[in-house]
C-alpha cells in the first residue's frame, strides 16, 4: 500500500491539477498562442541551457564523492543525472534511487554512502530555494501581497500572515515538538529520525570541511543560474513575456522572472510527474502578478515544460544507450527500460 500510494498519488495529483488548469483556461486559445505566437529558437536555447545545469550538477556531485573517496568518471556521473531526471518523468522520486544505485555499482561503493552525499546535495538545493524565496519577498513582496489580496482566499492568507496569532501558534508548536522530543526520545521512531538527521548532517558537514568547497559553492551558483537563465531566455519566446523584459521599471524582466522562477521552484517540490501540474500553475501565478492573463500564462508554461521534457527524454535515451554499451556487470539492465 505504501509503494502504491508513493507512485499513484503523484499521478493523481498531476491529473487533478491539470484538470484545474484546463478548467481555468481555454485550451484552444492556449494552443493558438503556441501555434502562431512563439519564437521557438528561444525555447531551443532554453533546452540547451538545461543540459548545462545537469552537467554542472554532476561536476558538483563529483566533488562530494571524491571527498568520500568514491572515484567515478565524469561521464558516469553526468549520465546518472540525465537518467535520474528522465526517470522522474515516469516515476517521481525513483530517479534519485536509481541514480545512487547506478553510481554505487559503477564505483563499487556502498549505496548508503552515495545516497547520503545525494541527500546532502538536495539539502543544499533546499537551502538555495529558501534563500531565493526570502530574497524574492524582500524585493517583490509588496507586488506579491497586493496580487494575493485580489482573491478572497489570498486576502485571508495575507491577513493571517500579519496576525499575531500566527506567531503564537508557531511558538506553541515549537514548544510542543520540544516536549515530545524530550518525553519520547527513546522511542524507535525518534531514534530512527535522529539517526537519519545525523547522517544528513554528516553529509552536509563534509561539504563544509572537504577540499574544493568553494568550487562546490561556485557550481551551485552555476546550477541555479542555469535554471533561472533558461526561464529568462524563454521569456523572449512570447510577445507578452518579452514585453515584461522591455518595460521600464521591470529591471529588464529580471524581477518578474525571479518571482516566477521562485514560485515554480517551490511548485517542483510537490510530488508529481516531472512537475506537471504544480509547476504550470506556479508559472501562471507568477506571470499573473505582472498582468499576464491566465490563458497566456498557461501557453507559456505548457510550451516551456514540454521543451524541457523533450530534452529530458532525449538525454534519458542517450543515457540508456551509453550505459547499455559500457555496462560491465553493473546491474544497469534492471533499470534500462525505466530510463
Amino acid at each position: 500500500m505504501k509503494k502504491a500510494l508513493q507512485y499513484i498519488v503523484p499521478v493523481l495529483l498531476s491529473v487533478l491539477l491539470l484538470w484545474y488548469l484546463f478548467k481555468k483556461v481555454n485550451f484552444r486559445d492556449a494552443m493558438e498562442i503556441i501555434s502562431h505566437g512563439v519564437d521557438y529558437w528561444w525555447i531551443v536555447a532554453a533546452m540547451i541551457i538545461s543540459v548545462f545545469s545537469h552537467i554542472f550538477r554532476a561536476m558538483r556531485w563529483r566533488i562530494q564523492l571524491n571527498a568520500l573517496d568514491i572515484r567515478t568518471t565524469m561521464m558516469e556521473l553526468t549520465c546518472s543525472v540525465f537518467g535520474c531526471y528522465a526517470m522522474n518523468l515516469v516515476l517521481p522520486r525513483v530517479g534519485e534511487l536509481w541514480r545512487c544505485s547506478f553510481v554505487a555499482s559503477r564505483s563499487k561503493a556502498h549505496f548508503t554512502i552515495v545516497a547520503g552525499s545525494m541527500m546532502a546535495e538536495r539539502l543544499m538545493d533546499t537551502i538555495t530555494v529558501l534563500s531565493l524565496t526570502l530574497l524574492t519577498f524582500v524585493i517583490a513582496g509588496q507586488a506579491l501581497l497586493s496580487f494575493m489580496e485580489t482573491f478572497p482566499v489570498g486576502a485571508g492568507i495575507v491577513r493571517f500572515l500579519y496576525s499575531p496569532w500566527l506567531w503564537i501558534c508557531m511558538a506553541m508548536i515549537v514548544l510542543l515538538v520540544w516536549w515530545g522530543l524530550r518525553k519520547y526520545r527513546n522511542s524507535p521512531m525518534l531514534v530512527k529520525i535522529r539517526k537519519w538527521s545525523a547522517e544528513i548532517w554528516n553529509g552536509f558537514y563534509a561539504v563544509v570541511k572537504m577540499q574544493g568547497k568553494w568550487k562546490f559553492l561556485l557550481l551551485s551558483v552555476a546550477i541555479w543560474g542555469c535554471y533561472y537563465l533558461q526561464l529568462y531566455v524563454a521569456f523572449y519566446a512570447f510577445d507578452f513575456t518579452r514585453g515584461l523584459c522591455h518595460e521600464s521599471g521591470m529591471a529588464l524582466g529580471f524581477l518578474p522572472c525571479l518571482v516566477t522562477f521562485v514560485l515554480s521552484s517551490i511548485g517542483m517540490a510537490v510530488p508529481s510527474n516531472g512537475g506537471l501540474g504544480p509547476w504550470n500553475i506556479a508559472i501562471m501565478f507568477g506571470l499573473a502578478i505582472y498582468g499576464v492573463p491566465d490563458v497566456e500564462g498557461a501557453a507559456f508554461s505548457i510550451l516551456q515544460w514540454s521543451g524541457q521534457t523533450v530534452m529530458l527524454i532525449i538525454l534519458g535515451i542517450f543515457t540508456a544507450v551509453w550505459a547499455g554499451v559500457t555496462s560491465h556487470g553493473s546491474g544497469l539492465h534492471k533499470y534500462g527500460k525505466l530510463v
